[in-house]
């Protein structure tokens, strides 16, 4: 029987590397997990609450396939409320089954065999799978020599008459910047001059330390597919409720596609997120100072190990060149980290070719994981240097 004879971009795609790399070291015992973006807070109790009584409600049935009208007005509120944008609960927005879904629905709704998607390199692991799988081509844009920042110059000068979208993600997995507000304007404009989409994954959001996040939806609204959800900012990412949210046109044009892969997201599980976009701001506010401090105590520690990293401004990870002393790749690096001092990190190469030499901290853990995750970092290096020695 040959297998082969499938759908032809399947073949050309592999799994999330992410998770591949996590199989691979999951077995080591007593390993300490830095390497997945999942945060470490439980679901705050008003929401759990919500989900119970949508269960002892017997809210068991089918929910429209836009999603339950509430929770679109509830999604309609927060994004005025955190972000003054305006989009309409009746044909504006989609809820979906996770930020996965909601790109897959954006990519795959917006283009067209041999078209192109710009991507930040490096940039989460399944844009460009999804990109792939559509038919259409990924374009790197390195932007290691910038400060891991894309720039209006540097967004011009990649944009060809192949160019559907820019496909763009901030605060950033997996370097943890941001942009500020005159920054996402700038590259707004670009944009707008270019006349291309822009699906904006805004997934941490939540997560700015120090500026106040800024959608490029603000901007351009009428060009902008933006992906946001529940997942990172509320601690749900078993849940899995996000959203689409974009001009009427595309979300009526898209809707048919989101309505062939998913009927409707679990109904009791929309009802608990009207509750989390209403009611969690204390709580959302509670981890940002907490993941502030552990960001902060990272830091520290990692100067006074004489790491060369990125300083994370949003999301939860910190992006650091491997060290000098260190001979081999950054893939090898993290396995040795794994199987030696029980640590495990991520190869930053899985994120693009601007990753390679660098490896990802997730630091969603507590700061006495922290703690060790330094003191281990100073065993690897003292074990490391004696054996070259």
């Amino acid at each position: 029987m040959d297998y082969k004879n499938i759908n032809k971009h399947l073949l050309n795609t592999s799994e999330n590397l992410i998770r591949l790399f996590n199989d691979q070291i999951s077995h080591i015992e007593d390993l300490l997990f830095f390497n997945v973006g999942e945060p470490d807070f439980p679901t705050p109790e008003n929401i759990k609450q919500a989900a119970i009584k949508s269960i002892n409600a017997d809210q068991s049935f089918y929910a429209h396939s836009r999603g339950v009208y509430e929770l679109r007005e509830a999604i309609q509120r927060y994004l005025k409320r955190k972000y003054d944008l305006d989009y309409s609960p009746d044909n504006q927005i989609i809820v979906t089954a996770g930020a996965t879904q909601a790109l897959y629905l954006a990519v795959t709704g917006l283009v067209n065999q041999r078209d192109e998607v710009l991507v930040v390199d490096p940039n989460y692991v399944i844009y460009n799978t999804q990109i792939s799988l559509s038919g259409a081509k990924a374009v790197a844009i390195d932007v290691s020599s910038t400060q891991f920042k894309l720039t209006p110059q540097l967004l011009k000068e990649s944009i060809t008459d192949k160019t559907k979208a820019l496909l763009l993600n901030h605060p950033t997995n997996p370097t943890g910047v941001t942009y500020t507000h005159d920054e996402i304007k700038a590259l707004a404009e670009v944009i707008k001059e270019q006349q291309i989409y822009v699906i904006s994954d805004e997934v941490y959001s939540e997560f700015s330390y120090g500026s106040k996040h800024t959608s490029m939806a603000k901007f351009i609204p009428e060009l902008t597919l933006l992906i946001n959800g529940t997942s990172k900012s509320h601690a749900m990412t078993g849940w899995r409720s996000a959203f689409l949210a974009g001009p009427s046109e595309l979300i009526n044009s898209i809707y048919p596609l989101h309505q062939s892969v998913l009927t409707a997201i679990s109904t009791q599980i929309q009802y608990a997120s009207i509750e989390a976009y209403d009611n969690t701001d204390a709580e959302i506010q509670r981890m940002l100072e907490d993941y502030q401090a552990r960001r902060d105590f990272l830091i520290e520690g990692l100067s006074e190990l004489e790491y060369d990293f990125i300083i994370p401004e949003g999301a939860f990870y910190l992006f650091s060149k491997i060290p000098a002393w260190y001979e081999g790749d950054d893939y090898q690096f993290c396995l040795d980290l794994a199987h030696e001092v029980q640590i495990a990190v991520t190869p930053a190469q899985i994120f693009g070719e601007a990753g390679r030499g660098h490896f990802r901290i997730s630091y969603v853990s507590s700061m006495a994981n922290l703690k060790t995750l330094l003191e281990q970092l100073k065993v690897f290096e003292t074990s490391y240097k004696e054996k070259k020695a």
